[in-house]
């Protein structure tokens, strides 16, 4: 596998904080490159799955660190360290790097734990139903329109003829046909109506919603096939990570003296 520079690059930022040790992998114009340096590259290299451990890795990752230390020596002689916009460029990585610390060690001593991933599963499945619909719509600007719609289908019109001239372009040409869904992926005015039909029956009156006048049929009616809680573990996970990132943050926010 080659290691690719960007993501050495990457691996490199990881640990520009790291502590200085005695022993130097190499001194580049009187300046040194503590080995502690590269191990943790090598570490981050290898615990990322890129390539395994190495003579021929660590022999690159040294190469590496002594151009960029050539380079930053080059970049510091022109002054490019006091220009502001790299100076502002150093601040903010500084603050990235210094949140994501933070962060790391907030999340380690509040834990997501089972028993919230397994209420937030239990909320999901409640929230979707037992049940999936395969519905049908035409939409339209006006509720003269739908009730217009209406009165043809009701006359003996094919409901798919008329999606052709829906205005959900998305659907028009496949007979206003949405797919199986569960009525939590619609918006409540839309899924009150088709949740009370039976299968073929199409709505009597317009159904209105921000995006304008439905006619809607309901085609059949199904068993939900969600899925099982160990297939979308992860992302309930994350999801409850960043609920509660986003309270502590608004908590500091509260507490800062703010002018």
């Amino acid at each position: 596998m080659t290691f690719k520079p960007a993501r050495l690059l990457l691996a490199l930022l990881a640990v520009v904080a790291m502590p200085v040790f005695a022993q130097n992998i190499a001194v580049v114009n009187g300046k040194a490159i503590p080995s502690s340096r590269a191990e943790a590259v090598v570490k981050q290299v290898v615990a990322q799955g890129q390539q395994p451990d190495s003579p021929q890795l660590r022999e690159m990752i040294k190469k590496d660190l002594i151009a960029r230390e050539v380079l930053m020596q080059e970049a510091v002689k022109k002054g490019f360290d006091k220009d502001a916009t790299v100076k502002q460029q150093l601040e903010n990585a500084r603050q990235a790097i210094v949140i994501n610390a933070l962060v790391r060690d907030y999340l380690t001593k509040n834990p997501v734990k089972d028993a919230d991933i397994q209420a937030e599963y239990d909320r999901f499945k409640a929230q979707a139903g037992d049940k999936e619909y395969h519905v049908r719509h035409i939409l339209t600007s006006t509720e003269a329109e739908a009730k217009d719609v209406i009165a043809k289908l009701k006359a003996g019109a094919k409901f798919e003829d008329l999606a052709k001239t829906s205005k959900d372009q998305g659907t028009a040409a496949n007979g206003g046909d949405l797919d199986w869904a569960t009525p939590s992926s619609f918006p409540k005015e839309f899924s009150a109506a088709f949740t009370a039909l039976q299968k073929g029956q199409v709505t009597e009156t317009p159904v209105q919603t921000p995006n304008g006048f439905h006619v809607i049929k309901l085609d059949d009616v199904r068993t939900a096939k969600l899925p099982s809680l160990e297939e979308v573990k992860p992302q309930i996970a994350e999801g409850l990570q960043q609920k509660k990132l986003q309270a502590y943050q608004e908590e500091m926010v509260k507490k800062a003296k703010i002018q």
